[in-house]
């Protein structure tokens, strides 16, 4: 799979290191050049300019790549590069740096598909471990989240739609996607949903059932 990678800061190396270890093909864009001489010298490809360019984006590879990162520590490159992302049907993650706040996650949760905020993960994984247990993170942040596996079998009426075209409950989000034996991911923007494939679910207690109506067949539901 191809990732582009904008910005190659501390979490920008750490995501880009991670992927190329995977075996992905990987592309940083940065503006400074100290950066990606440090990102060519580890093996990646490097386009250097402003990541919320599109030319400079199409660049780096954004036309065939699977999904592209805005990691940068300013949050208006890192939107308008998801923004160019989304044109080219890629899947988008946007970073929010130590400035998070409710309203600022809100404004731009319905515009990319994920956004991160690595200094409050950092938090909730030191305070997690400070108590003396395990770096569950789902768990730490909500009690009344569940994590759910269902199988999607015939008369689904999610069989084949894209992951990001299926309705389910406010409350409800597909995080990772299985075909047949297949280890499960996250999904891209264009995975769509086929007979037996997996998908996991973290739902609000409350929205179960809706979740298990959206995705199982009508027989499904009626035995279940």
């Amino acid at each position: 799979m191809k990732f582009v990678i904008v910005g190659y800061g501390r979490v920008g190396i750490r995501t880009a290191r991670i992927l190329d270890e995977e075996g992905h093909e990987v592309s940083v864009v940065d503006t400074d050049h100290n950066k990606a001489e440090r990102a060519r010298e580890s093996g990646f490809t490097v386009v250097e300019g402003d990541g919320g360019d599109e030319g400079v984006l199409e660049e780096a590879g954004v036309g065939n790549a699977d999904a592209l990162a805005g990691l940068t520590g300013d949050l208006n490159v890192n939107f308008a590069a998801c923004m160019v992302g989304k044109h080219y049907d890629c899947r988008t993650v946007m970073r929010i740096d130590n400035d998070y706040r409710e309203e600022i996650y809100q404004k731009y949760a319905g515009d990319v598909d994920e956004i991160v905020y690595p200094e409050r993960l950092g938090a909730a994984g030191a305070k997690t471990a400070l108590l003396g247990g395990d770096f569950n993170l789902v768990a730490d942040l909500t009690e009344r989240l569940q994590l759910i596996t269902i199988t999607v079998r015939e008369g689904s009426e999610a069989l084949g739609k894209r992951v990001s075209e299926i309705e389910l409950p406010e409350g409800a989000r597909i995080y990772a996607h299985g075909s047949g034996s297949e280890a499960m991911t996250i999904p891209l923007p264009r995975t769509t949903v086929e007979s037996g494939d997996r998908v996991a679910v973290i739902v609000e207690q409350e929205s179960v059932e809706g979740v298990r109506a959206a995705l199982l067949g009508a027989e499904e539901r009626a035995g279940a």
